[in-house]
């Protein structure tokens, strides 16, 4: 029934519709959870976990994205929903470091993957480790999901539109004290000399089924244009000699792969290509499409699955200032979900949806229904606002109008100006900002985290961001 579903070409998935205190004591004091963790009595085994993290994706991108994709589709947007929020199960989560009140994805991925949050910038070790300490981190080394998986005998999925090297895909089997050590290139000499090993070589040394990506830079040597030490190294070479694999850099040859081989794609020299900004073209698959391929790859496992699926791009969005593309991403990444509850059985499959953190992301002004969620702030009739509900948009005390998305800070500063600029509109906009930074920051607040599935009852609450794992694993038999 199901596996007759999966039958889609590529080309039918593109019409898819759509914290803690400075002290070093502070910073080891316990992490526990606002709200009891929900008991669950008896309930059914999940065969397969799918989760999927849409970077940066707090709750003012959700509604935004939620207001986008509506809007695409004629509507006036606040009504629509998005696949996810159909879910019945939602929970808030604490997103903090063990050392950074507002998080990054390494430590943020790694609380998810490990059940022990650490510090920020760090990847599968503890919080013991400091920054940058190779014999430390080989010391407190942390079992992630995907190396237990595949112990546990599960097939291992990776998909994500940023490099596969990058933090929150990372977080599934690497183990590193600092995130940019992606190759061998960007480790200090003497962490090399003491054992640590960057992240790509990390990748390649691990069982999985299929990791699909950007990030080939991280995988050569200058030869093929890549930034690995070694001018001529070439690791999904030596990947495919020693795993029988294949190795695809195109969709089409994702598409040709054969079946009951993994498979590793690396499909751009960095990120992949932005929504936005995809060509008609494009070689590179789109987030759905590798999703896909991914649920029909693995689903032949008879053991069961675990697939970890990233909207890296969301992120990416947001630190340039840029919402419109963070919004594209986020309408990709409904696609993707949407296809991945329409292609799998809620009887067995646990589908969650979270983000790792947030952005200083808001929606600000009293715009009125429909308003055009990238464009200048329109009062309604009677409504609060500077400009009244006519025809034109509502201005500022500076005679000029403004939009409904903007930032806390990031490039788009219009600190220290003379005269504010007029703000740009439309999805290619840059937002104005408050605090001039080169880029945009992580924003602290919790994030959701919404469940479908067996085991989904567990998502209650308010929770801290490494229960997720205990919720994976218990919903698949490992833990009680």
């Amino acid at each position: 029934m199901i596996r007759a579903r999966r039958t889609l070409t590529f080309a039918a998935l593109l019409a898819l519709p759509l914290a803690a205190c400075t002290t070093a004591a502070a910073s080891q004091a316990p992490v526990v959870s606002a709200s009891a963790p929900a008991t669950v009595q008896a309930e059914p085994k999940a065969k397969n976990v799918i989760l999927f993290i849409g970077d940066g994706m707090g709750i003012s991108t959700i509604t935004a994205a939620r207001i986008y994709a509506g809007q695409k589709h004629g509507q006036t947007g606040e009504e629509y929903v998005l696949p996810f929020e159909r879910f019945q199960n939602v929970a808030l989560v604490k997103t903090y470091n063990t050392n950074a009140q507002v998080p990054d994805s390494a430590g943020t991925a790694s609380a998810m993957h490990t059940g022990i949050k650490t510090r920020i910038g760090m990847l599968g070790v503890g919080p013991e480790t400091p920054h940058s300490d190779c014999p430390a981190a080989l010391a407190h080394r942390l079992p992630t999901l995907g190396e237990q998986a595949k112990e546990r005998g599960l097939a291992l999925g990776i998909v994500s539109t940023a490099r596969i090297t990058h933090a929150t895909p990372a977080a599934v089997y690497a183990h590193v004290p600092n995130r940019d050590w992606e190759a061998d290139a960007a480790m200090p000499a003497e962490a090399r000399e003491q054992g640590c090993t960057d992240i790509a070589s990390q990748l390649v040394s691990k069982d999985f089924d299929l990791a699909l990506g950007g990030g080939r830079g991280a995988f050569f040597g200058k030869d093929k244009r890549g930034m690995r030490l070694d001018a001529g190294a070439d690791l999904p070479a030596a990947w495919v000699a020693r795993s029988g694999g294949t190795y695809v850099e195109t969709a089409a040859q994702l598409a040709a792969a054969p079946e009951g081989k993994p498979v590793l794609g690396l499909f751009s020299p960095s990120h992949m290509t932005y929504t936005v900004d995809r060509a008609a073209d494009s070689t590179e698959p789109t987030l759905t499409e590798m999703t896909a391929t991914a649920i029909s790859r693995l689903d032949g496992d008879p053991q069961g699955y675990y697939l970890m699926v990233e909207s890296g791009r969301i992120d990416h969005g947001h630190h340039a200032g840029q919402a419109g593309y963070a919004l594209e991403e986020a309408v990709e990444f409904a696609n993707a979900i949407q296809y991945a509850i329409e292609h799998t059985d809620p009887a067995e499959t646990l589908i969650l949806v979270t983000a790792d953190h947030s952005h200083v992301f808001t929606m600000s002004g009293y715009p009125r229904r429909g308003n055009d969620i990238l464009g200048y702030v329109h009062s309604p009739a009677g409504g609060e606002g500077a400009g009244g509900a006519d025809d034109g948009p509502a201005l500022a005390e500076d005679g000029k109008p403004y939009t409904t998305l903007g930032y806390g800070n990031g490039p788009g500063s219009i600190a220290g100006m003379a005269e504010r600029p007029m703000p740009e509109t439309g999805v290619k906009a840059h937002q104005q900002a408050t605090i001039p930074l080169g880029s945009e920051t992580h924003g602290g607040e919790d994030v959701a985290l919404y469940g479908q599935g067996p085991g989904s009852e567990r998502v209650r609450g308010v929770i801290e961001q490494n229960l997720i794992y205990d919720i994976i694993v218990k919903a698949l038999g490992w833990k009680d």
